[in-house]
């Protein structure tokens, strides 16, 4: 799950190595449901983007009551995979995400978007800052580039490490 505009179909399409998998659009907001990958030994789902989409206010509202509804109350779901973009620190609706991720009680997986898009030093101080600004460890954050591929083994190997507990 992340911001309409976080890179959710691009990575998925990058930890599958597939690029046709999850459709992507160059307009945030084109996820409006809950697509659904079989993947063994678990199913990943690509949620609806939270805050800023292309679609009327009532959509947006039905998007978010989707993903509360999903994260606070599915009793199969394992954990969740929190896509930030490296290079802004969280918004009003990414700190509403981790407070619910919080209430709901449910194990995560934060990852860095984008991080190509940086230079290797500006990756590690925005890595440090966006720790700092989560209330999380450095370790705790996953960099990943869907473009250069940058981090996806590593965070495939913690997905399937998540479902296999």
């Amino acid at each position: 799950m992340g911001r309409s505009n976080v890179g959710k179909s691009s990575l998925l399409n990058a930890l599958v190595g597939s690029k046709g998998l999850a459709r992507v659009s160059g307009t945030p907001g084109k996820t409006q449901h809950l697509n659904v990958y079989g993947l063994p030994p678990c199913y990943l789902v690509d949620l609806p983007g939270y805050g800023w989409a292309r679609a009327a206010k009532r959509d947006r509202e039905s998007y978010r009551a989707l993903v509360d509804t999903y994260i606070r109350h599915r009793t199969t779901l394992r954990g969740v995979v929190w896509l930030l973009d490296i290079r802004h620190p969280p918004s009003t609706d990414d700190r509403r995400m981790q407070d619910l991720l919080v209430v709901a009680n449910r194990s995560v997986l934060t990852v860095l978007t984008k991080a190509d898009k940086l230079s290797q030093a500006q990756r590690h101080a925005a890595i440090r800052q966006r720790a700092a600004d989560l209330g999380l460890t450095v370790d705790d954050l996953h960099p990943t580039s869907s473009s250069t591929g940058l981090g996806i083994a590593d965070l495939g190997e913690s997905i399937l490490a998540a479902c296999s507990d």
